[in-house]
């Protein structure tokens, strides 16, 4: 069961309470990411995220996943674009000492100079990983030509630039600025009793700061045709990543969308696996993905293929796309999606960490925990001509973004005329 408090200064309580579970998980939720930040301040909530693991008044870093981790429990944290999170699972019975651990962390973080120094090399260091990565630099890449010049577009841990400009001062008002009460869900999940987390977390809530959720820039779109962007390097092979604006988390279309990128590219059984691996044996990674925000969202579709086989896969991708627009999908093959999208559904919340996510992000995303009911049903009831308008209003070039990584040093054919067919 699902319960919620909001406490006098505006600071929010939830818990699924699943009492035959052995554990909890614990997380504390803000809604600020890297959407809320602007280009001189870029990777400043993921920046603030590492430090609040760098020491407290009470606790040195090395305490502090010590005192996790010797309980048996875990601790971890990640920043997105729309929010925070940092949490901590242990058995139940350890639920006070998590909590104690977690808002130590929030509230009395130290971010010494010397910490600042050292995790803001930390963080370079996390990035130049991820761009020596081709999967991984063809996403960012892609992001930066979805959505360019805007936070959406930017990488979530900053560059080495916007890290260098983010002083002691400068993280500290971000801090106090966006990440206030109003602005905070504390969630639990597993053993554990809404009135009792309710009284703890009453004692530390009212040192929370006022504040509520931060604005963020708005997504607005000119985009008139297809944009192309090719980075060369040397790989073995091109990576391909081809991004489609589409719609909020906010719009009823989302539902069929989840359905469409199912039966799309997202598992073994899709339309893009089979048509380029099962059937054609020329990539051995292919899949599709997709993400909403606030106002707006997105479908990529990702695969890794040979220099040589680029243009035909990339007017396989768009065959494929066309049908969908040309023909409704048959009853039974928008069944087996429906099927699978729910069943992944149902396994992605087993576990107290799974649910203690789901509320949260529910929270930050609606502001109220939405019931896992009413979401499979919704997503249980999607029709082929659902699937079909959503292919029409979204397939179409001028919402559409290519990104490659790839040895090549320009492109042998003409990108745009092979989506010209879906103009």
């Amino acid at each position: 069961m699902h319960h919620l408090t909001r406490l006098p200064n505006g600071l929010t309580v939830a818990t699924a309470e699943m009492p035959h579970m052995a554990s909890v998980c614990l997380g504390v939720w803000v809604g600020t990411g890297s959407r809320h930040e602007s280009a001189g301040l870029n990777g400043a909530a993921h920046f603030i995220e590492h430090l609040l693991f760098k020491g407290t008044q009470r606790r040195s870093a090395r305490k502090i996943s010590e005192e996790v981790e010797g309980l048996g429990g875990q601790l971890n944290a990640y920043t997105s674009e729309d929010h925070t999170c940092f949490y901590a699972r242990a058995r139940q019975d350890h639920r006070p000492t998590l909590l104690d651990v977690l808002m130590d962390m929030r509230l009395n973080s130290r971010f010494a100079p010397a910490d600042l120094v050292k995790e803001r090399a930390v963080i370079k260091e996390e990035r130049m990983m991820y761009r020596d990565q081709p999967p991984q630099l063809v996403q960012e890449l892609l992001n930066e030509t979805l959505w360019p010049d805007h936070p959406l577009g930017r990488a979530i841990e900053g560059t080495p630039r916007s890290l260098d400009g983010l002083t002691r001062p400068r993280l500290l008002h971000f801090l106090q600025g966006n990440y206030g009460a109003e602005n905070t869900c504390i969630v639990a999940a597993g053993d554990v009793r809404h009135a009792e987390l309710v009284r703890e977390v009453s004692d530390r809530g009212r040192h929370f700061p006022a504040g509520p959720r931060p604005p963020c820039e708005p997504a607005v779109s000119r985009q008139t045709e297809l944009r192309v962007r090719l980075h060369t390097m040397t790989a073995e092979q091109t990576q391909v990543a081809l991004g489609i604006r589409t719609t909020s988390r906010h719009d009823e279309r989302r539902f069929a969308l989840r359905v469409l990128n199912a039966l799309f590219g997202e598992c073994m059984s899709s339309r893009l696996f089979q048509c380029l691996r099962e059937d054609r044996g020329i990539a051995y990674d292919v899949h599709s993905a997709a993400s909403h925000f606030a106002d707006t969202g997105d479908m990529v579709v990702y695969a890794g293929v040979e220099d040589d086989k680029l243009q035909r896969v990339l007017k396989l991708v768009v065959r494929e796309m066309k049908r969908l627009i040309d023909q409704a999908p048959a009853m039974p093959e928008v069944r087996r999606a429906r099927d699978y999208v729910v069943g992944q559904f149902d396994l992605a919340l087993e576990g107290t960490e799974a649910h203690m996510s789901w509320i949260g992000e529910q929270l930050m995303n609606y502001g109220q925990p939405v019931s896992p009911v009413t979401v499979r049903e919704r997503l249980g009831a999607v029709t082929p001509g659902e699937i079909r308008r959503a292919a029409a209003d979204f397939f179409r070039p001028d919402r559409m973004s290519l990104a490659l990584v790839s040895p090549l040093r320009q492109l042998p054919f003409d990108v745009r005329r092979i989506f010209a067919s879906l103009d």
